[in-house]
């Protein structure tokens, strides 16, 4: 049963992330020119923080 609840999140999370490029292609592209731009510490950092908010949220959720 968790294979299949993992498997429809990382269906909704696919949706969810090809609403922008698939909306606003231009804007996506120059998204990705900025990224592009951020070092990989400030990356991390980001990625870091968007992990805790949903795992945070998760756990408030259940």
């Amino acid at each position: 049963m968790m294979w299949h609840e993992l498997a429809l999140a990382l269906c909704l999370m696919l949706v969810i992330e090809g609403i922008i490029p698939f909306v606003a292609p231009r804007r996506w592209r120059r998204m990705l020119l900025l990224i592009d731009g951020i070092d990989d510490g400030t990356l991390r950092l980001i990625g870091l923080a968007s992990m805790l908010t949903g795992t945070a949220l998760l756990y408030l959720i259940n």
